[in-house]
């Protein structure tokens, strides 16, 4: 079957433009409706890090079905907690709250910080400092502290008390820190503003900075938390410890789920009636999550991601090195971003009728973020056909 696009999207609210129709996928590879194999070094925007059709996470998915689908977050259940469990010790903290996406993780911290330090502090105004170019999600709250301000201006007004620092400049961050701010919140590795890792000097400045001034520090781990960096959060390179992370996209892997996450003294601040959610933590979304660590441990995913970042790095520094509209290669593990003069939207587009799938960061910078699966053979399949793109597009 090949699908009538124009047909499909005629009940869609037009925010995407799409042109193809995924039907299976199959380890690394997805199949459109006519059948052609693509190579998916997107995983679903940073997604699927099991790859594609993993039988031991689709039977306890099919397990979890002839169990228990949802009964709402007035009762217990099982997975939740187990999930919980390996999400605390997977990331050093200590509580967790089940969301349904990422972006009602960054709303759940955002009124988490202002709650916890208002219980210390009752006149503090809950000033948030964010980053520049960064991205946090769509909601209101996260669209906030979004750090573009095209996504944000259509929608204004926000919320209020924000400001925006550059990241990787701590004097920036303390040029900003007032009596009234209560919490700082940034990517670990900056996603969709172009690939940034944060350096280890930025990154244990601004932690001893809301030390040393009761500010709360919220690292957004959604893109590159889950074993993405060569780490199970990418904070982890930088010994330092958050005070609330956020988590979602891999942490699922296809199953929508989020979560954020706290330290003992913080979750402490919400207590029953001050946050919820319907769906959040049900049975079906945390079996998915018990089953992506177990997955994980089993198979040493973030062991195997690791040892195959030097290849993936050496490859696409090779490619540069050849190319000259290829003018940076950036990020870390399975993490990376090539900034080009040529437009990365004319890249994907190629990528996408040559069978590769890439996204973008940005106008300039292709995002790869593969499955963690992917192995030698997938890097290389994917190096050559961007060799062919840009050679075609700088002849």
């Amino acid at each position: 079957m090949n699908m009538d696009i124009q047909k499909a999207d005629q009940h869609f609210i037009h925010t995407y433009n799409r042109k193809i129709t995924f039907v299976k996928g199959e380890g690394m590879y997805l199949i459109d409706d006519t059948g052609r194999k693509y190579l998916d070094m997107g995983a679903g925007i940073a997604v699927s890090a099991l790859g594609y059709s993993n039988d031991e996470y689709k039977q306890a998915l099919k397990d979890q079905v002839d169990q228990l689908i949802h009964i709402s977050n007035l009762y217990f259940n099982e997975p939740a907690v187990k999930a919980a469990g390996y999400l605390c010790e997977a990331s050093g903290m200590d509580r967790v709250f089940f969301t349904n996406s990422g972006a009602e993780a960054i709303e759940g911290a955002l009124k988490l910080a202002r709650k916890y330090v208002r219980t210390k502090t009752p006149e503090n105004k809950g000033d948030i400092i964010a980053m520049e170019h960064s991205f946090h999600g769509r909601t209101m709250g996260a669209l906030s502290v979004t750090g573009t301000k095209h996504y944000r201006e259509p929608f204004e007004p926000l919320i209020g008390g924000v400001s925006f620092a550059k990241y990787n400049d701590l004097d920036s961050v303390k040029a900003l820190i007032t009596p009234d701010t209560c919490a700082i919140i940034m990517e670990s590795l900056q996603g969709e503003g172009g690939i940034h890792p944060a350096t280890e000097e930025f990154m244990k400045g601004v932690r001893a900075l809301c030390d040393e001034n009761g500010i709360v520090l919220i690292l957004d781990e959604i893109q590159c938390g889950m074993g993405r960096t060569g780490e199970m959060f990418a904070f982890q390179h930088y010994g330092i410890q958050p005070d609330i992370i956020t988590s979602a996209k891999a942490l699922g892997c296809g199953v929508p789920v989020g979560a954020f996450a706290a330290k003992e003294e913080i979750a402490r601040a919400l207590v029953p009636g001050d946050h919820g959610t319907t769906y959040g933590g049900n049975p079906l979304a945390t079996a998915a999550v018990c089953k992506v660590f177990e997955i994980f441990k089993k198979e040493h995913i973030v062991e195997h991601v690791k040892e195959l970042t030097p290849y993936l790095r050496e490859k696409l520094e090779s490619l540069a090195a050849k190319h000259a509209s290829m003018k940076e290669v950036r990020g870390i593990g399975f993490m990376q971003g090539i900034e080009s003069d040529i437009p990365a939207g004319d890249i994907v587009g190629a990528a996408q009728e040559k069978g590769l799938i890439l996204i973008s960061a940005g106008t300039n910078i292709i995002r790869i973020v593969p499955p963690l699966i992917a192995e030698k053979e997938h890097i290389d399949e994917m190096c050559r056909i961007l060799d062919e793109i840009f050679t075609e597009k700088e002849a």
